[in-house]
């Protein structure tokens, strides 16, 4: 029989780390990571049939579970029509019709294969409309591992680029500059002195990748202010947040217009799949049209895009999902919280739509800073405690929990009978 240790011992010997992505490993939480055979609905099962309520969901695309019927159908009829052309397809082109009519503000789109090639390619696009160098991201927010994103946040907010990955080059990322989330004076800062030189501000709307942080009233506002006065062009990475927070993503939630957006996996319902758009003018800088050059033979692929279409008009014909997994959200984060106060543990729900985050600390956490103050052992032990009890999340504290419109009353009470025996185990 299988087992996920024996497969790990092969997989260290051939795969870095024993896994195609750092945060698949298990290092930190003291284990080693349990290797997936199969998924349905809200449940995964592990090599050796283990079954597991997943709140991963393959880090957030699959928003109405997996394998769900109409993106499986879509998925095993464009496969008999071939596996990738390299070539225009018309799967292609409706896709990029549907995000233009439900995103606001989107006029064209250019599909790629990753949320890291989109944020790339949005970059790109923004220095050449400007004619500027220089990029502001926020400490804690995540934007895939091309070079300039690679930055380590520094202890000021005016912390200039330093590169946090080995082969980085100081050129790289020397054009970076770093602010704290939900600290508008900290890019006004930032813009006042690099006058004329900032090209971008790229956000998570909703910071999830340092654990789900929401965006504090008026911070995104104001980042559509500064960007105005400045000259500089405002991107939403929307990877996590595009239609999961709502149909036309954090644009809409939020009223707030951002000039370029990228997409990520969700649009492929969990295949390879990314995107970037924005209003025609800029779009249409990116070659054939225009200078700025990005290609991709896969981008398009006729596969991942039936399995997008599918689950994009799913969404768009039963939108009410988005209030219901809203509701649930609330419920799950209340529930969480009442369970802190019962067993005595300090924790930190931090919660917005189908998104949320159990932070082990006393103090609110809205910022890089206050995440990074979470017990990371209590994590660590959190994490073991509800995998044991037959529940599956991220391997890290600064991860988002992903609902999906297949969980369950029933998988809500199995998940908080879990959470509460856990926490008690906490106290000790």
């Amino acid at each position: 029989m299988k087992s996920s240790e024996a497969l790990f011992a092969r997989a260290v010997k051939v795969l870095p780390g024993g896994v195609n992505s750092p945060v698949r490993a298990c290092g930190n939480v003291g284990m080693t990571p349990r290797f997936i055979a199969r998924a349905k609905g809200a449940h995964l099962w592990d090599v050796e049939c283990r079954r597991y309520i997943d709140y991963v969901g393959s880090w957030g695309p699959m928003i109405l579970g997996h394998d769900f019927p109409e993106v499986t159908e879509a998925v095993q009829a464009a496969v008999k029509n071939g596996l990738s052309f390299g070539a225009p397809c018309e799967a292609e082109v409706r896709m990029a019709e549907l995000m233009c009519a439900l995103v606001p503000g989107l006029e064209m789109v250019r599909m790629v294969s990753s949320g890291t090639e989109a944020v790339m390619s949005a970059l790109r696009v923004a220095r050449g409309a400007t004619g500027r160098s220089k990029i502001i991201k926020f400490a804690g927010n995540y934007h895939g591992h091309c070079d300039a994103m690679l930055v380590k946040a520094g202890s000021g907010a005016l912390t200039g680029g330093r590169p946090d990955s080995l082969g980085v080059t100081p050129g790289a990322a020397g054009d970076t500059l770093t602010a704290n989330y939900n600290d508008l004076e900290s890019v006004r800062s930032l813009l006042s002195a690099h006058p004329g030189e900032v090209a971008a501000i790229i956000v998570e709307p909703v910071a999830a990748n340092m654990g789900v942080v929401p965006p504090e009233p008026g911070f995104l506002e104001g980042l559509r202010r500064l960007c105005d006065e400045s000259g500089a062009l405002l991107i939403f990475d929307e990877v996590i947040t595009g239609f999961r927070l709502a149909l036309g993503g954090a644009q809409e939630f939020f009223g707030v217009r951002a000039d370029l957006v990228t997409f990520g996996k969700i649009i492929g319902g969990g295949m390879p799949v990314g995107a970037y758009g924005g209003k025609r003018a800029l779009m249409e800088l990116v070659a054939p049209c225009g200078g700025v050059y990005q290609a991709g033979t896969l981008s398009g692929n006729p596969v991942a895009m039936a399995a997008g279409l599918a689950q994009l008009r799913h969404l768009r014909d039963h939108a009410e999902l988005y209030d219901e997994l809203s509701k649930r959200g609330a419920y799950l984060a209340q529930c969480l919280r009442v369970l802190g106060e019962r067993t005595q543990v300090p924790v930190q729900v931090n919660q917005i739509g189908s998104l949320l985050t159990v932070f082990f600390t006393e103090a609110p956490v809205t910022n890089f800073q206050g995440a990074c103050a979470s017990d990371l052992d209590r994590f660590g032990r959190w994490y073991r405690g509800l995998l044991e009890r037959g529940i599956y999340t991220a391997p890290s504290q600064f991860e988002a929990l992903f609902l999906s419109a297949a969980h369950t009353e029933e998988d809500f009470s199995r998940t908080l009978e879990a959470a509460e025996e856990t926490l008690r185990q906490l106290r000790r």
